[in-house]
């Protein structure tokens, strides 16, 4: 049996902001303008994003569950047309709570039949996971209608008031390791809230004005028992490497070490990220699928900043694996970085875009830098 994805659909929330436009949202540390802003900014390429905030009062305006549950039901003609879901599989980095799983929420938003629902827990990587226990459900046939999501909900933790009582209680601290500030700091500005769903079928039933793909293979691959993490949150990373969670910290330690927010290991990310999500696992899925660069006619990134761009081209042209930049296909710079929502809004705008033909065969990236670990995806355009 196989497994085709018939529709997709993406939710970007509220309106774009643009780069000035950013610290009116989250506001200011201190009361003062970030120094890493202008900087990062420059490095990642990204014009707009999209935050789930209310600029007036700082309130979030959607949670993380309804934003996913409003993508899902754009896949469907009707609201009765929902309980057709078999299983919903959902990923995400940050859900809105620590249990239950994020995917229970959205089926709560939701309200459709009783389903199989699984949450899959990660940073970027979830929704690829997400998507892969979906499509092997329909293939094994487990499943005749699936729908799996990737959503973020991430601005809520990178506005201002999250950071000040750290400011002040590290003040000396920061001043001796300004680095430790620039990994919290460095994230502000990168990151941004979507959410984008799939329907999985073992027909390629056309549901929609868009070309229906089939799911060639996914390939996921960790390295977390080779390199230390990299990407967290709730929790401290100690000297030696290894995380401090935040289980054991007291209730204001939580508040004065900021230990909530998401952070980086730039430095780390920098060192490692291409040679082992690039280098390394294409040269596995290659060994493995027998992949070859003439298969590609389109290659989706998902890449965190365009100072990596040129970094993962060139990691191709080291392994003869080479793409045309015309055949490189990404939104970032006006989508923003949505983290495991950005592979699934990639290819909902790619897929509507009219540029696709039958035959056509897209393949997508999307690696991690939490613990390090990467996936690569073919799709065929029926």
């Amino acid at each position: 049996m196989r497994a085709y994805i018939t529709n997709t659909s993406a939710f970007l929330p509220n309106r774009p902001i643009e780069n000035e436009r950013i610290e009116e949202v989250l506001g200011m540390v201190g009361g003062m303008p970030s120094r890493a802003k202008r900087l990062v900014l420059r490095s990642n390429g990204i014009k707009q994003r999209y935050y789930a905030v209310d600029p007036s009062t700082g309130e979030p305006t959607y949670t993380n569950a309804e934003m996913t549950a409003a993508c899902v039901k754009r896949l469907f003609a009707s609201e009765e047309a929902l309980d057709s879901i078999d299983c919903l599989a959902a990923g995400t980095s940050i859900p809105d709570q620590v249990m239950p799983g994020h995917g229970l929420m959205v089926h709560g938003e939701l309200g459709n039949a009783c389903c199989e629902v699984v949450s899959t827990s990660g940073i970027c990587l979830s929704s690829m996971a997400a998507l892969k226990y979906a499509a092997m459900g329909v293939r094994s046939e487990a499943f005749a209608t699936a729908v799996s999501t990737g959503s973020e909900l991430v601005s809520p933790l990178l506005c201002a008031r999250n950071f000040e009582a750290e400011s002040k209680f590290k003040i000396e601290r920061l001043k001796k390791k300004p680095e430790i500030a620039f990994e919290k700091d460095f994230l502000r500005w990168m990151l941004s809230d979507g959410a984008g769903a799939f329907l999985l079928e073992n027909h390629p039933h056309r549901r929609a004005g868009q070309p229906v793909v089939e799911i060639a293979w996914i390939e996921i691959y960790s390295y977390a028992n080779e390199l230390e993490t990299c990407m967290y949150s709730g929790a401290e990373k100690l000297e030696d490497g290894s995380l401090r969670g935040w289980k054991s910290y007291s209730q204001q330690a939580l508040i004065d070490h900021s230990v909530m927010t998401v952070k980086q290991d730039v430095k780390l990310l920098n060192e490692n990220i291409v040679s082992m999500a690039v280098r390394e696992t294409l040269k596995r899925v290659i060994e493995k699928t027998g992949l070859q660069v003439g298969q590609v006619d389109y290659f989706l990134p998902h890449i965190s900043s365009m100072y990596f761009n040129e970094k993962v081209y060139q990691a191709l042209v080291e392994l003869d694996f080479e793409i045309p930049r015309d055949r490189w296909f990404t939104n970032l710079t006006t989508k923003g970085n949505t983290g495991s929502a950005s592979i699934y809004i990639m290819l909902d705008e790619l897929l509507k875009s009219g540029r696709l033909k039958s035959g056509d065969r897209l393949l997508c990236f999307v690696p991690e830098s939490g613990r390090f670990s990467s996936s690569f995806m073919l799709l065929a355009v029926v």
